[in-house]
């Protein structure tokens, strides 16, 4: 692996992976500005690192934006190498050892395993080889983000966030973004179902300060392993010493007892005092390609900043995707699929969130299917396992599924029986998700695909020549009908009157048309791909009945007021949130990424 991130950065130059940027480049807006155009680029173009940032470092963007860029953060060829090598470390583990030979057959594995454990040193690491303290600890020197338009501010996008839990002392690394409020302190952005929140909690509950250290860069495998969905107490740096091969080093902080990796860019120390009374943070442009709204969470206060002295800023960036973290998203896949095998559900063979569906918002998987029913098991089982509690639409299929090819998805959802093969249930939400009523918590559907034959006779698709079009409806696209059995219906955004989608299809009969999907006029000009970014972003399933789901009028999902301005003045109005498109976002570059809303889903 790697000794630090700038030997990760000469392997992509020598790979053709990287694109230096040597003309000066504005941290406010400019670098994701020029990145959102890169990470759009097939396959995800190459890795950015911006030389003139108007500051003494360098910034390094999309440095895991490509299947490929991903694998060599983490030392392989293929992600697949994770998933094997987990396969069969756990298979060994969960073996029987019923003789001694069985039992001296571990002392290698057990060997290799010990090399996975951090260790700690008691001298200075590279990453504080300059050491900033007092009134010289300021973050006026970092190329801080800030990327979109309707940002509350600038924003650290890439920090591994070190707490301890105030009971036991173990240790959490956690990605958390953090908002520049001044020179020495920033907004702490952990929400409710994270560690980092938790670890807060008892710190003000035995009415201490929490000590917090922020690291930024080193070795990629830190950043994957502080993204990576870790149960609660086991450490994320064991994680990153089995994707090393070897254990991470760490050292202890100048102005608190937290250890971070020896070999980081940067390190922010300071604290979180919980008797401080949160403030405001937000808006940001979020994962879902909407701005996540202003919120209230804990002030962070920094006590000192060291670094390397070649020190390079990592960030990245998040917004309408396709964007680095769908390839991070990808890595979580492949490497854990085994432990959800084993703790989870043992009939799960594959899993995939595509690029579009917005990380853990949809999913597709396939299983060993023996018995009716057994879909239900799996979603809500699903459901109720770490960072998938978040997700809100499911997929399943047979094991002969590959849920990877759109066109066995499609088959099978044209022969789909609605509501027959719908699950419907209700959960936890991302608290990022601005599409639930009830913050933080709706509704969930699953497609039970298991039973449908992908090769039996489909009913077969017959539509007007000419729709008619009925009031609130500008616009009926067929041309998925065919293949997918799906209607797009567009409404009109000049008119408030709600679409009546049972008052079109009694005026339009239809043959072999499984769904149709509401979007707003703004809609008209994106792709397919780019349309599936909607329903899972800025839609909810009603979980009251399967009933619904035969009506046009359970949706359930509300016309969006058509208040216009950033997100603050939205959340003043009505506290809908806005697409980036709404206030002029010039990286959508004349595109109309989404208009309003999601209306609604309608399953016949």
């Amino acid at each position: 692996m790697y000794r630090n991130l700038s030997e990760f950065i000469a392997r992509l130059e020598r790979e053709g992976e990287l694109q230096r940027v040597s003309v000066p480049v504005d941290p406010v807006y400019e670098i994701a500005e020029i990145t959102d155009r890169m990470s759009k680029q097939p396959d995800g173009g190459k890795a950015l690192l911006f030389e003139q940032t108007g500051t003494p470092f360098p910034v390094l963007t999309n440095m895991m934006g490509s299947d490929r860029r991903m694998a060599m953060a983490l030392g392989v060829e293929s992600l697949d190498e994770l998933t094997r090598r987990l396969d069969d470390l756990l298979q060994q583990a969960v073996t029987p050892k019923n003789s001694l030979l069985d039992k001296l057959r571990m002392l290698p594995l057990l060997a290799e395993m010990s090399r996975w454990l951090p260790r700690t040193s008691s001298s200075r690491g590279e990453c504080q080889q300059v050491v900033l303290q007092g009134e010289e600890a300021s973050l006026d020197a970092l190329p801080v983000l800030k990327c979109w338009p309707c940002d509350g501010g600038r924003f650290g996008t890439l920090p591994l966030v070190h707490t301890l839990d105030p009971e036991t002392g173990i240790r959490n690394v956690g990605m958390y973004r953090l908002q520049l409020f001044d020179a020495r302190t920033t907004g702490m952005h952990w929400h409710l179902h994270k560690t980092g929140a938790r670890h807060y909690e008892g710190y003000r509950r035995a009415g201490r300060r929490m000590p917090v250290s922020v690291a930024l860069g080193g070795d990629p495998a830190y950043t994957y392993a502080a993204t990576a969905p870790m149960p609660d107490n086991m450490d994320e740096y064991l994680l990153a010493g089995f994707l090393r091969r070897r254990p991470v080093k760490l050292v202890k902080c100048i102005t608190n007892d937290i250890y971070v990796p020896a070999d980081c860019d940067f390190v922010i120390e300071g604290y979180v005092d919980p008797s401080e009374p949160k403030t405001v943070e937000g808006p940001f442009g979020d994962h879902t390609g909407f701005y996540s709204l202003t919120d209230e969470y804990p002030r962070f206060h920094v006590t000192a900043v060291t670094r390397r002295r070649d020190a390079v800023y990592p960030a990245t960036l998040v917004g309408i995707p396709p964007q680095e973290d769908a390839y991070i998203a990808k890595a979580t896949e492949k490497i854990f699929l085994a432990p959800i095998r084993l703790a989870v559900q043992p009939e799960v063979k594959e899993l995939t969130m595509p690029v579009f569906g917005t990380a853990h918002n949809l999913a597709v998987v396939s299983i060993d299917r023996r018995y009716r029913g057994q879909a239900h098991k799996v979603a809500q089982g699903l459901w109720g396992a770490g960072q998938m509690m978040f997700n809100k639409y499911l997929v399943i299929t047979g094991e002969d599924c590959d849920v990877h090819d759109p066109d066995r998805l499609a088959a099978l959802l044209r022969r789909a029986e609605f509501p027959r093969d719908l699950i419907v249930s209700e959960g936890i939400y991302d608290v990022l998700d601005h599409a639930t009523v009830t913050s933080g918590f709706g509704g969930k559907l699953a497609f039970d695909l298991t039973e449908i034959d992908p090769s039996a006779p489909a009913e077969a698709v017959r539509v007007p020549e000419r729709f008619e079009l009925t009031p609130g409806l500008v616009e009926v696209a067929d041309g998925l009908a065919g293949k997918w059995g799906a209607l797009l219906l567009f409404a009109d955004d000049t008119v408030e009157q709600k679409p009546d989608l049972a008052a079109f299809l009694a005026r339009n009969p239809c043959r072999g048309i499984r769904y149709a999907v509401l979007f707003d006029g703004h809609a008209r000009t994106m792709r397919p791909d780019e349309l599936l970014w909607l329903p899972p972003a800025q839609n909810r399933p009603p979980w009251k009945n399967r009933s619904q789901y035969r009506s046009p009028a359970g949706c359930g999902v509300p016309r969006r007021c058509a208040v216009r301005g950033c997100p603050e003045q939205a959340a003043r109005n009505c506290g809908q949130p806005f697409a980036f498109s709404q206030c002029g976002d010039f990286a959508a570059r004349g595109r109309s990424e989404g208009g309003r809303t999601l209306g609604g889903i309608w399953f016949g």
